[in-house]
């Protein structure tokens, strides 16, 4: 397997500044082999820039946002990343008694705050379902939320809510797909409950084995739950997914770079194994404290700036309260998860 690097930026600057240091850092590596093309030259050196959010919806029931919501979508937009990727929980679902007017208002809301702008500026949306948008959750052999599932499905399927993305696979759209986006494979699956099925992971299986997954400069997958349970109040079996160890040497096997998810309400940049993990921090309501931390609970989002022919990433995560990068070594060294221990990514391994 592909050794995997990563760089470190951590401060404590307003704004968006750091982004100006993270790609100052970003160089192209001097090869020693025969001088290339111009066009190959400038495709090896091109960096990628995505934004990732997570967790945005408040009360159950809700058609408003947090004001957090509002003030970060302008800086996203302004900050012109390649791809902004969405860790899941986009509306205020999951609750039997919401009517189809109620659910069809939270994702016109959705859009109104959120999916519109981004349309409007030409920035690619790629997003995975969360439990409060379409949860999967079986009760004898059929959905206990079909009705959401279905009006979500309504919602994405709908040609004036295009995402932009370059889709590969979309028979599973929205629940699970695939695309490419500036040379990387993303596969989104369905981790709207903590079991990844059979079915779909023989679904991964075969789009990971593609010709259009192994020739991509990198490979991310997206889902909503963790594979470990590394916050306070998501610590608990059904909060993290089942198998997570499975999972792990799957996506391994497989050359995966990073594993995305949210739910876990807590920014953590983890690691373990080969496997770089990236626990979102929810930017709307209930963000939630990492174990082993004492440092409150704050709302965040996260550019992450790519060198996919190096294999390295560089996160700059703000506080979206105080608009400050936070410092990575503010955060624990390790998370002891009820299913396996998490290491902060810049903490070396023991083999």
């Amino acid at each position: 397997m592909q050794r995997r690097k990563f760089l470190l930026i951590s401060g404590s600057l307003g704004g968006f500044s750091l982004v100006a240091c993270a790609h100052q850092i970003l160089q192209p590596v001097t090869s020693k082999n025969p001088p290339e093309s111009a066009v190959k030259q400038a495709q090896k050196a091109k960096k990628v820039k995505i934004i990732v959010i997570s967790d945005l919806n408040s009360q159950y029931g809700s058609t408003t946002y947090d004001p957090e919501i509002d003030r970060a979508i302008p800086l996203i937009i302004n900050n012109k990343p390649d791809l902004v990727l969405c860790g899941g929980d986009m509306v205020a679902g999951q609750k039997s008694s919401l009517t189809e007017a109620a659910i069809n208002a939270m994702w016109s809301a959705f859009d109104r705050h959120i999916a519109a702008p981004l349309r409007a500026a030409k920035i690619p949306f790629g997003f995975t379902i969360g439990n409060h948008d379409a949860s999967g959750s079986l009760s004898a052999g059929k959905f206990v939320y079909a009705q959401e599932r279905k009006l979500a499905q309504d919602y994405w399927q709908n040609p004036q809510h295009d995402t932009s993305l370059n889709f590969i696979d979309k028979t599973g759209f929205p629940f699970y797909y695939t695309f490419t986006q500036n040379g990387i494979f993303y596969l989104v699956w369905d981790a709207s409950t903590h079991l990844i099925s059979g079915q779909q992971l023989n679904w991964a299986a075969k789009n990971l084995s593609s010709s259009d997954a192994k020739n991509a400069r990198m490979r991310l997958v997206i889902g909503h739950l963790p594979l470990y349970g590394i916050a306070v109040g998501r610590n608990r079996p059904g909060d993290y997914l089942a198998d997570a160890e499975k999972l792990r040497a799957f996506l391994e096997g497989h050359q995966v770079h990073t594993y995305i998810s949210g739910h876990a309400h807590a920014y953590y940049p983890g690691k373990r194994g080969q496997l770089q993990l990236l626990h979102a921090g929810a930017l709307g309501s209930g963000p939630r404290r990492l174990l082993n931390s004492e440092q409150a609970p704050r709302k965040t989002l996260t550019i992450v700036d790519i060198n996919p022919n190096q294999q390295e990433t560089v996160y700059t995560t703000y506080d979206m309260k105080t608009q400050e990068a936070i410092n990575i070594t503010s955060l624990p060294p390790l998370i002891m998860a009820p299913n396996g221990q998490v290491l902060r990514r810049d903490i070396p391994s023991v083999n």
